[in-house]
C-alpha cells in the first residue's frame, strides 16, 4: 500500500512532467509560409554591412537578384528555427538570380559563430551584423525575426513578421515568380 507522501510525490511529479510538455509545446509554434504582400511595393534601404570577417557587403551589388532579407538574433527562438529553411531554399536557389542574407541585430561575431555551431545545419548564406541597429530601423523592424522578400529592381515586396518555413513549396512560387519578372 502507498503511503500518503508517497501518493503527494507521485502526483506532484505527473503535475510537473505535465507542465514542462504543455511549456515545451507553448514554446514551439508551428512555423507559417505565409509572406504579406505590400500593397504599394517601396524602395528597400541601401545598406553596407560587415560580416564576421569583417568583409564588407553593399546592398545595393545585389540589384538583378531576388533578395530574402531575414533580421534575427541569436536568442530567438523562432528565428533559429526558421534558419534550417533558409538555408535549405539558398541551397536550392543557388546560382539563380536570387540570395538569403541574415542579418543578426546587435551581437558579436563570437556570439555567432558559437550560434552557428550549434546548429544541426549551419548556414552557409551570408549573415552580415547589424551592430548598432541602423539597418533595422532604416527597414523599421518592430520584432524578430522579420524578413522581407525584395525584388531584382530593389523593391520591397513581400514582408513576414515571426518565423516561417522559408523552403515551403508556396514560398518557393513567389520568389519564382519574382526571379521571373
Amino acid at each position: 500500500m502507498m503511503t500518503t507522501p508517497m501518493y503527494r510525490i507521485i502526483i506532484l511529479m505527473f503535475c510537473i512532467s505535465f507542465s514542462m510538455a504543455s511549456h515545451a509545446a507553448w514554446e514551439q509554434p508551428e512555423l507559417g509560409y505565409n509572406l504579406s504582400p505590400l500593397a504599394k511595393p517601396v524602395d528597400a534601404p541601401i545598406f553596407k554591412l560587415e560580416d564576421m570577417d569583417e568583409y564588407e557587403y553593399d546592398f545595393s551589388e545585389y540589384r538583378g537578384k531576388v533578395v530574402l532579407l531575414n533580421f534575427w538574433a541569436t536568442w530567438c527562438p523562432p528565428c533559429k528555427r526558421e534558419m534550417p529553411s533558409m538555408e535549405r531554399l539558398y541551397q536550392k536557389l543557388k546560382g539563380k538570380d536570387f540570395t538569403v542574407l541574415g542579418v543578426n541585430q546587435m551581437e558579436d561575431g563570437d556570439r555567432i559563430f558559437a550560434f552557428s555551431g550549434s546548429l544541426d545545419t549551419q548556414p552557409t548564406f551570408n549573415i552580415l551584423l547589424d551592430t548598432d541597429s541602423q539597418v533595422s530601423q532604416s527597414y523599421a523592424v518592430r520584432g524578430l525575426p522579420t524578413t522581407y522578400l525584395i525584388d531584382k529592381k530593389g523593391k520591397i515586396r513581400y514582408r513576414a513578421v515571426g518565423g516561417r518555413e522559408f523552403d515551403h513549396p508556396e514560398v518557393e512560387k513567389i520568389i519564382e515568380a519574382l526571379m521571373n519578372e
